[in-house]
């Protein structure tokens, strides 16, 4: 019966079966593979399976930690020594990891069993996970639609309730965004909360990669946080150390907390009435809820998308394919790499050093801006997306007139950049619907190192509003 009802359960529920032995592993495990195998023809979220490696975990032994037990999968953007990882390209389609990132070490010492790798854009650079290497990753909610990126396999695959919590990362929305739309929490962690090493210091330089997790619970995030959380040598960067437990921070009262409102474009364009309606509606419950709502915005001073795309195509599309090259040895083409994965890396080689010192001194610009704005209040709420979400085929990264992707970068994703420039923690919550059938996630952005006032929040809004019982049409 426990296992019949494993969509009930939480990551955190799933390890306490196990410490209680009301369930093992081993049967864990095999409803998460039974599960893949069931939705996963219809979604394609679970590219990458070695279900051997996991067995391997469980005979050798699992650690003793928080989610002892419970099944996990990784991101196809993240090595685990002796499995592919692909990174969503051609280029690497058969390239076996020799060593482990250090936030799967951290992983692994949660006790997750580790059966396999979800789908992600090519080098995790779009906001729709839909690859030419592995295919379109469609939402459980609604398969016409995109489950959002980079972190979209995730997220389908949560949603499908394949697992209840699964690895992803954020360097301009990758977490949020397809959180969003899958209808899960998503958060992404203060810049350098979470190691990006052993490979790498700065990831996309300052938009700093954030490794974490999508889940169906908040505190399967939190605990998840205090597992992975900690200063890595190589970083450039330092989080502000947590005052106590990021878990004990869900249910605990967050006070009365200022809390400030946008249902506009980071652009000052109004959105869609459906949009704004939602927005208002989640700052009405904030009311209720007890806190001072204020409707006001953060005024920048640069457009963020053209500047992440100075600094995303020179230092994160350009270096991975000058790295694919390098590890192959001769030049990439079309059959190597996407259109879009090269147009980019075409366009970093005609800017100049200047062009890319002048983005970064304009995110500085867009740091200083926010940082002035939540001296006056602890959150920012807005929409996770400012536009109705992407379906699968309206971007296409092999066509010759990539114009599109740009366009849609600026009309529906503008706003979870905007915090990773800056390092504060952001997290998507499932708040709304949309009328595609979609889930709506509301953002809430706080105070640089103060993930503790967004975790009690969340754990407000998950009581006053719950929808982890919530399932989409299309789930295991």
């Amino acid at each position: 019966m426990i296992i019949e009802e494993y969509s009930n359960y939480d990551g955190l529920g799933l390890a306490d079966l196990v410490r209680r032995k009301d369930v093992t592993p081993e049967e864990l495990l095999d409803e998460a593979i039974s599960r893949t195998e069931k939705v996963d023809p219809e979604i394609n979220a679970v590219v990458i399976k070695h279900y051997d490696f996991a067995k391997r975990q469980i005979s050798g032994g699992l650690p003793e930690g928080p989610f002892t037990g419970a099944p996990f999968l990784l991101k196809d953007i993240t090595t685990l020594a002796g499995t592919r990882t692909t990174y969503g390209s051609s280029a690497y389609r058969d390239y076996v990891a020799d060593h482990n990132s250090t936030i799967v070490e951290r992983l692994l010492k949660t006790g997750v069993t580790i059966f396999g790798k979800t789908a992600v854009p090519e080098f995790g650079a779009l906001g729709t996970t839909e690859s030419r290497l592995h295919g379109p990753t469609r939402n459980p909610w609604n398969l016409a639609y995109s489950a959002g990126g980079s972190s979209g396999g995730a997220a389908a695959a949560v949603a499908a309730r394949i697992v209840p919590v699964a690895h992803a990362s954020d360097s301009g929305g990758s977490t949020r965004i397809p959180a969003s739309v899958c209808g899960l929490f998503g958060l992404k962690p203060t810049r350098a909360r979470t190691p990006i090493g052993p490979n790498k210091g700065l990831g996309w330089t300052s938009l700093v990669d954030c490794p974490h997790v999508i889940s169906v619970s908040v505190r399967d995030s939190a605990a998840m946080l205090d597992a992975l959380s900690g200063p890595e040598l190589t970083s450039p960067y330092y989080a502000p150390p947590a005052e106590g437990a990021f878990l004990n921070e869900v249910g605990r009262n967050p006070g009365r907390l200022r809390i400030a409102f946008s249902s506009k474009s980071p652009y000052g364009d109004d959105l869609d009435p459906e949009i704004t309606n939602a927005v208002r509606e989640v700052a009405s419950l904030l009311e209720r809820l007890g806190h001072d709502v204020e409707e006001r915005a953060p005024t920048l001073t640069f457009d963020p998308i053209e500047v992440g795309e100075v600094i995303n195509g020179a230092n994160l599309v350009a270096s991975a394919v000058r790295a694919a090259e390098g590890r192959l040895g001769r030049p990439m083409t079309e059959s190597d790499l996407e259109v879009l994965t090269l147009l980019r890396a075409h366009n970093a080689q005609t800017g100049t050093a200047i062009d890319y010192v002048t983005a970064e001194q304009s995110v500085f610009e867009i740091c200083r801006c926010l940082i002035e704005f939540f001296t006056t209040c602890e959150v920012f709420l807005c929409p996770t997306l400012c536009d109705s979400p992407i379906r699968i085929g309206e971007l296409d990264s092999m066509s010759a007139d990539l114009s599109h992707i740009q366009a849609a970068r600026r009309r529906v994703w503008p706003m979870p950049l905007v915090f990773n420039m800056s390092g504060q923690p952001s997290m998507s919550m499932p708040l709304a619907w949309h009328k595609s059938g979609l889930p709506m996630g509301m953002m809430f952005s706080g105070r640089f190192g103060d993930e503790a006032t967004l975790l009690r929040l969340a754990g407000q809004l998950e009581q006053a509003r719950p929808w982890k019982s919530k399932m989409p049409p299309h789930h295991a």
